[in-house]
């Protein structure tokens, strides 16, 4: 009800701006209402011999999506509202509650497949008031994003989204100056906005920083020039960590190919009270959080083919927590793959784990192949094939980790999409709090059946 109340109260203030009647009907008339139908089916299945564990098969079937209303702007204001669902249905005695409220259920301390977890939920996960002018304009509200270290993560059936205030400023149509001011957090399996930092942390916020909440302030720096780019962000948790992240691209055409490089940098540290509690306890945490990433790409598209190599290498640390810190849905690397990585790092107060290519000392490198089959008379079919070998400078390692990723595409129009998705890792690694890894999973298999329809 509240949220009901909130979306009105926003609405109202932008149609209000005038009180003329013929006003009020053109911003109505030209409103635009968009969204999208998803179906979504995944099973999961876990070879835990490595660990002296049984065996887990878990699955889940759902359909929800969003719905969208956009105001037309008057006066440069406008506003709108994003109502997201998720309805699980077809339910077995194991759930994979990943596609549905897992985070829900961490944060209530149900369990991350419990009762909570399994439950469907509907959300206002969007609901804002905007100016615009010329070349500026400020948000103000709750908002879907899509940034390096805070993202939608759109790899389930809704995206995540943060609350707060953000501004831009464009120089011409070359650079974007973007600073913002965030207080909460929704993660995509989650129905409840937190505050940003005690997402993070979740029961040890007030013990790590000091207090029971905080804010990230951000800013960005895009420029794209005619043959390359730059990105500049800077992510600043209140008495938790600094965040920075860098990267560049080049591309050329060489004859009928356009090739592009690209690199990155990433560069996460402990900060304030944070920064004293994790030095105190290094025992537990293994030290300040002191994490340096790079990354370098190299991408081919020639017709209807694309070719990708990437690497990564997140430096090794032994003093100091050397995983990168990902609480809020960011997947910066280059070589990051579908599933394992930092899946789970994002739910509630697990940000101090680690997986895959994010682990401090991990090197990973990624072959990607892609081919679109136009030309070959089937319309809309595609696939995509990639690969990743990642080994770990980590005591505990026993065996390199391997992912296998495959992707069947059918577009059958612009609206309508259906993907089927196989995924196998090898020797699946995650990292504890304390830098320490778990056993490896032998197997991690999992099968995805998406289908989605946007209009």
């Amino acid at each position: 009800m509240k949220y009901i109340s909130l979306a009105t109260l926003i609405l109202s203030s932008a149609l209000l701006a005038t009180s003329e009647v013929n006003t009020l009907a053109e911003v109505f008339n030209e409103a635009s209402v968009s969204g999208n139908v998803k179906y979504y089916y995944i099973q999961t299945d876990k070879d835990k011999s490595a660990q002296n564990a049984a065996n887990t098969s878990a699955y889940a079937n759902s359909i929800g999506g969003q719905l969208s209303f956009d105001t037309a702007s008057l006066y440069g204001f406008s506003s709108g509202v994003t109502f997201m669902t998720t309805n699980p249905f077809l339910l077995g005695s194991n759930v994979d509650a990943s596609l549905i409220a897992r985070d829900n259920g961490v944060r209530a301390g149900d369990g991350a497949s419990g009762d909570i977890a399994r439950d469907g939920f509907s959300v206002l996960g969007e609901v804002y008031l905007a100016y615009d002018y010329k070349n500026m304009g400020i948000y103000l509200g709750r908002e879907v994003i899509k940034t390096p270290l805070i993202d939608a993560k759109e790899v389930r059936l809704l995206p995540s989204a943060v609350e707060g205030t953000s501004l831009y400023y464009k120089l011409g149509k070359t650079t974007k100056f973007d600073l913002a001011y965030y207080s909460a957090f929704k993660q995509r399996t989650s129905s409840v906005f937190t505050n940003i930092i005690e997402h993070a942390l979740g029961s040890q916020t007030k013990t790590i920083t000091g207090s029971n909440s905080g804010y990230v302030a951000m800013l960005g720096l895009n420029h794209k020039g005619e043959n390359y780019s730059l990105k500049l962000y800077d992510y600043y948790a209140s008495d938790f960590m600094n965040s920075l992240y860098l990267s560049g691209l080049y591309s050329l055409n060489i004859k009928e190919a356009k090739v592009s490089l690209e690199v990155q940098y990433i560069n996460q540290k402990s900060i304030g009270n944070a920064d004293t509690y994790f030095e105190a306890n290094s025992a537990k945490y293994s030290g300040k959080i002191s994490s340096n990433a790079i990354g370098l790409k190299l991408s081919a598209t020639v017709s209807s083919s694309k070719f990708l190599l990437a690497y990564s290498k997140v430096l090794k640390d032994e003093t100091k927590h050397d995983s990168l810190v990902l609480p809020w849905d960011g997947t910066p690397l280059f070589t990051n793959m579908i599933t394992s990585n930092n899946l789970f790092q994002s739910n509630y107060g697990k940000a101090l784990n680690a997986d895959s290519v994010y682990i401090g000392g991990a090197q990973g490198i990624k072959f990607l192949y892609a081919q679109k089959y136009d030309s070959l008379g089937l319309k809309g079919f595609s696939t995509t094939l990639s690969y990743l070998n990642t080994v770990f400078d980590k005591i505990g390692f026993d065996k390199l980790q391997e992912d296998y990723n495959i992707v069947l595409q059918y577009k059958a129009s612009e609206a309508f999409t259906l993907q089927l998705k196989g995924i196998w890792v090898k020797n699946d690694t995650s990292a504890k709090i304390d830098g320490s890894l778990n056993a490896q999973i032998k197997l991690l298999t999992q099968y995805r059946v998406i289908g989605n329809y946007k209009f």
